[in-house]
């Protein structure tokens, strides 16, 4: 069913024309939602599921912060609101796969006692 729904959501995107920015861009970073691929300078980078879509969250929100609770509510749904540790092992797995120094991010901001941000797009 949530595949049927994500159908409908892409084919309504698609519909509304040049109104929904597919491109994602911030210094090396750069995501084409429409074709699901991310890559940091020449490099594709492979994400899970999961990674792809908190990623995608933080995308639409960027320059945002973001909560625990809202990351857990828009990635993993309400059954997992309690599971904040969740998001942070995920962000810990895409900080290695994005940043070029993951204890020192440019892209994936911690809000510390908050969530996280990501930096906003160019």
């Amino acid at each position: 069913m949530l595949a049927r729904i994500r159908v409908s959501l892409r084919h309504a995107a698609q519909l509304a024309g040049d109104s929904v920015e597919t491109l994602f861009s911030v210094g090396d970073l750069q995501v084409d939602l429409s074709r699901r691929s991310v890559h940091i300078g020449e490099q594709e980078i492979h994400l899970t599921p999961i990674e792809y879509r908190l990623l995608t969250v933080l995308i639409h929100h960027a320059g945002k912060v973001l909560t625990h609770r809202q990351l857990l509510l828009d990635v993993w749904g309400p059954a997992y609101v309690e599971h904040a540790h969740y998001v942070r092992i995920y962000m810990r797995q895409l900080r290695r796969k994005l940043e070029a120094d993951p204890t020192q991010p440019r892209y994936l901001l911690t809000e510390a006692g908050v969530g996280y941000r990501l930096a906003g797009g160019e």
